[in-house]
């Protein structure tokens, strides 16, 4: 009973030392409210001050919450005094652009953001209103700034918030030019933030300049023009921005494209940080479509469109039989991925194509088929966008989580209105010609053989199941799976937190999420196709992986 009455008392007292530095009367309130409702508010304020909420590589990302471990007025005020710390520190010249979406907060940790900025004699450019993180990578290249900030945490749920950061071409090189921060800026970008002394000793300036429309403007054509300039343009498009802040931007680019507008699910179709009508605002949660399925089958649609909240990835459903009724079904992120780079290469863009450990091995395949270079990288777009150290152009990259980047001279990140462009161009194409995106995944099948992914994702409320699991992975790896021997077991350790095994026709990496409390494994077989028998081999595909999919589970003991 005395050591708990110490713990309690040490809580109070880091408490009580939050709120004298506390900048938000509204927070203070909250921390106030915990530390009344002490004990029975114990737990919930050792959470709070578990730690402070680390930058990575994701920057930071949390839920709203008083604390040193949640989104705050305090957090977005001390990173951002850290990170303009560090900017000057690398002798980084140019603005500062900072960009929004409409979750809670977002646009005051935008305006102190700017705040911070000017008060240390930094310019500072804020976006004009809450918009896809796309804009905001591609107005750092645009305006020249050092570096920008996004406030978004893309499609976490409702009560989170987040902090990307992002370099411009001075700090960030030509490969990192507007892309996301890489090791070792991340820890240097920390330790400033930890060497943040007393909040009121951060100088305030002015909240920046707005910018005009121009920048929203220059980023609808130049993603319009990504697509070829003369090509069918009849598709019936369904879409839906999840409750964010995609949907005025997508549409002008369709338009400006020459597509006709797209359907919009209409109680999805205006920001709404609730996320009312979804579990998770994340199209690759069961049921997070349903809407903009029932919307496709109402208008007749050709292919449906989903946007996360902050637009940068991009959701694909095609009816399974046209004109039937099979109903709809989602295009995992490696169906899509193939289908884009397939486009690509056939309109003749030749360079750099590359995707991740966990993506299909089909990229690599097709890349090698067509003597054109190819590369494979850790997960996320940070590293995607540096695929090849620069020894060939980058001209495309997708990550299986429904990323891709389809001109990295744009954007160079992931950017789901590019995508959502070039998914219409290719749709169009094929749909001249009788022919549907599923038809064109039974060609490349046909001719690579069918390369089938599943993933087998477990969400957590404890992270010390994920380190269990791992663990017991790594204790004891399958030396078969599927009947067949594990020629290749990699443990990725120290460098990244990622296992590795292979056989002759399958594949499965394990990693813990990077954004969420989830265990993933994903999941690859390959099966030939005799015959021409397409669905003959993918019947037996989805078997083998059904099958992969539980010896996985067993191996993690989940």
């Amino acid at each position: 009973m005395a050591a708990e009455t110490t713990d309690i008392d040490d809580l109070r007292t880091r408490a009580r030392r939050w709120l004298d530095d506390d900048p938000d009367p509204a927070s203070r309130e909250e921390l106030r409210d915990v530390l009344d409702r002490l004990p029975a508010s114990a737990d919930e304020l050792a959470d709070r001050f578990a730690g402070p909420l680390t930058f990575g590589t994701a920057g930071l990302r949390g839920p709203l919450r008083a604390g040193p471990n949640g989104m705050n007025l305090a957090v977005v005020t001390q990173a951002a005094a850290g990170l303009v710390g560090w900017l000057a520190a690398q002798g980084g010249t140019g603005p500062l652009v900072i960009g929004y979406d409409a979750r809670r907060g977002s646009r005051e940790f935008a305006v102190r953001t700017a705040q911070v900025a000017t008060g240390a004699g930094r310019p500072a450019l804020v976006l004009p209103r809450p918009l896809p993180t796309p804009v905001l990578a591609y107005a750092v290249r645009q305006l020249g700034a050092v570096a920008g900030v996004m406030v978004t945490a893309s499609h976490n749920p409702p009560q989170d918030n987040g902090y990307k950061v992002y370099l411009g071409a001075e700090l960030g090189g030509d490969l990192g030019a507007g892309a996301q921060i890489v090791p070792p800026a991340d820890a240097g970008i920390e330790a400033a933030i930890r060497a943040v002394g007393p909040l009121v000793d951060v100088p305030l300036g002015p909240p920046g300049q707005v910018l005009g429309n121009e920048v929203v403007a220059s980023y609808v054509e130049r993603a319009a023009a990504v697509i070829a300039p003369a090509g069918p343009r009849d598709l019936a498009v369904a879409y839906t921005p999840l409750h964010g802040v995609g949907a005025a931007v997508l549409t002008a680019a369709f338009a400006r494209a020459g597509f006709g507008v797209p359907g919009i699910v209409p109680d999805q179709a205006e920001p709404d940080p609730d996320f009312p009508t979804v579990a998770f605002p994340n199209p690759e949660e069961p049921g997070a479509v349903d809407r903009l399925v029932a919307l496709a089958e109402t208008i007749g649609a050709d292919v449906a469109l989903a946007n996360d909240p902050d637009a940068d990835r991009c959701a694909v459903a095609v009816r399974v039989t046209p004109g039937g009724a099979d109903g709809w079904r989602m295009l995992r992120g490696d169906e899509v991925g193939v289908l884009l780079a397939d486009h690509l290469m056939r309109r003749g863009v030749r360079g750099l194509y590359a995707t991740t450990i966990v993506s299909s091995s089909l990229l690599r395949a097709m890349c090698a088929a067509r003597d054109l270079p190819y590369d494979e990288t850790l997960t996320g777009f940070k590293w995607i966008v540096r695929a090849g150290g620069g020894s060939q152009p980058l001209v495309f990259g997708y990550e299986e989580a429904l990323g891709y980047c389809v001109a990295p001279d744009h954007v160079r990140d992931k950017d789901g209105v590019t995508a959502a462009l070039t998914v219409a161009e290719l749709a169009a194409d094929l749909r001249a010609t009788g022919r549907t995106l599923l038809d064109r995944l039974d060609e490349l099948a046909a001719e690579f053989g069918v390369h089938q992914t599943d993933q087998l994702s477990v969400r957590v409320t404890d992270l010390r199941e994920i380190a269990d699991a791992m663990a017991r992975i790594r204790a004891a790896t399958p030396t078969d799976l599927l009947g067949s021997p594990v020629t290749s077991a990699q443990d990725l350790l120290p460098g990244a937190d990622v296992v590795i095994l292979r056989t002759d026709t399958a594949r499965v990496v394990i990693r813990p999420s990077g954004t969420e409390p989830k265990l993933k494994a994903y999941l690859e077989v390959v099966v030939p196709v005799a015959d021409g028998d397409v669905p003959a081999a993918r019947d037996r595909a989805t078997a083998a992986l059904r099958a992969l999919r539980t010896e996985t589970a067993t191996a993690l003991g989940v």
